[in-house]
């Protein structure tokens, strides 16, 4: 159980969802998942936010959108999925839990809906951060749409707020995209909610740019594959009611963390660096873990810019691989920050194109394993440069855009504004709530450094 932080609730009115298919005719093909797409880990949905303040929706050309908000937002999507018209379709699995998209155009769910509450009071309540109140209202589960197979691949819900402000929430189908791949098509669909006549980013397919080798033949050992076999059960969570909370560093508390690095080290270390160092350390040390277990730190690793492996610009789908890094867990609490760091650098310099393949070489042998969750396993998604901070439906960019929640072992890193207006980073959390007073202290102390 995730137990809310913020006491805040309201009454949320729906419409009945509707399907919202491409606005022209599209092909009615079928179309591979590539052998990153279909893992078990990605065969889940995932659940995004993007909150608005209240303006009046107006076109490049300076003219107001007709239709309201939410019309301007269900008219684009009907446009950008005739450019993407992979995800209006269906997934089934053929040979060898192979996935593929039936391009039926069947379209995305789509509810509309409105919230008696003000984003002043949203901001107050939860600080426009995950956990967001009433969220299974603001985005609710329509029946028969959570799962995987024969499903629609996105469910959107738009809900408006008394003072005018707009909350789009939606959940994905995880194997059809990543975040950069959604982002992509949110910035799509905000591009022709504003009048332009296409998006400025051609949308390519290209998945049989990433299908395993003939034979298979992995180079590493891709031990966060290792603890479960495949498609085994996920282990007992820690005892005790789980929370959430969400975390922002802000540029002083990098800072910090990278004052007690040495020199050569501090001015190599990136943000990405520092901060996952420390949460890693934080948490390991907030759960306690055992002296003689391993910790260990997964963290999702976009390999978009490798020319290797020729990926075009418009590519939605899939493009990360989970790295390792390991340490004994007394080690970590006790050492240094600037050994975790070194660890954190160590396995980002892992991921080559050959270790890529090795990945896509190593899902496929090992049966699409999911990834070996475990108490003592750590996974960090960096979503900081995904694109959410830029949708612009017509009345300007998120206050918040990213993740809506977490799980138990996950961490986001979500690109957000400070209450100084600066860039800093959030982190939504969850851990036992003993663990989180102990996690939230270690948290306090970064802070008053």
């Amino acid at each position: 159980m995730v137990m809310p932080t913020s006491p805040l609730a309201f009454a949320v009115r729906r419409r009945d969802p509707e399907l919202v298919g491409p606005a022209a005719p599209t092909p009615g093909d079928t179309k591979r998942l590539s052998d990153i797409d279909d893992q078990d880990t990605l065969r889940a949905h995932v659940s995004f936010a993007l909150v608005y303040r209240g303006r009046v929706p107006v076109l490049e050309d300076g003219d107001v959108a007709p239709g309201g908000p939410v019309g301007v937002i269900r008219r684009a999507l009907g446009e950008a999925l005739v450019h993407y018209y992979p995800l209006a379709g269906r997934l089934r699995e053929v040979e060898g839990r192979k996935l593929v998209v039936d391009c039926t155009g069947e379209g995305v769910l789509f509810v509309e809906a409105d919230a008696d509450v003000r984003l002043a009071e949203l901001e107050r309540g939860a600080g426009l951060r995950p956990p967001f109140p009433c969220m299974d209202q603001l985005l609710f589960d329509v029946e028969g749409s959570s799962g995987v197979l024969d499903c629609p691949l996105m469910l959107i819900q738009v809900t408006r707020l008394l003072c005018g402000g707009l909350v789009l929430t939606l959940r994905l189908n995880h194997t059809i995209c990543d975040a950069i791949g959604l982002a992509q098509f949110l910035n799509a669909v905000g591009e022709l909610a504003r009048g332009l006549p296409m998006p400025s980013i051609t949308p390519s397919w290209s998945r049989e740019l990433l299908e395993a080798r003939s034979p298979a033949t992995p180079s590493f050992t891709h031990r966060e594959f290792d603890v479960l076999p495949p498609h085994g059960p996920p282990p007992p969570l820690p005892a005790g009611d789980m929370v959430m909370r969400t975390f922002t560093f802000g540029a002083a508390h990098i800072a910090t963390i990278k004052k007690h690095l040495p020199p050569p080290l501090r001015d190599a270390a990136t943000t990405f660096d520092a901060l996952t160092a420390f949460l890693w350390r934080a948490r390991a040390t907030a759960l306690e873990t055992a002296p003689g277990e391993d910790a260990l730190l997964v963290f999702i690793a976009n390999f978009r810019g490798f020319p290797e492996l020729s990926l075009p610009e418009g590519y939605y789908g899939n493009a990360c691989v989970p790295v390792t890094a390991l340490a004994n867990a007394a080690a970590l609490r006790h050492g240094s920050i600037g050994d975790a760091v070194a660890l954190v650098r160590q396995a980002k310099a892992a991921v080559t194109p050959g270790y890529v393949r090795s990945t896509l070489d190593a899902l496929v042998l090992r049966g699409r394993p999911c990834l070996a969750l475990q108490n003592n396993m750590f996974v960090v998604s960096d979503n900081r440069h995904a694109g959410f901070y830029r949708v612009d439906f017509g009345w300007g960019e998120p206050v918040y855009g990213g993740p809506a929640d977490t799980i138990f072992g996950v961490g986001f890193l979500v690109a957000v504004k400070d209450r100084n207006g600066q860039d800093a980073v959030a982190v939504p959390i969850v851990l036992p709530w003993p663990a989180m007073e102990r996690f939230a202290a270690a948290v306090g102390k970064l802070c008053m450094a």
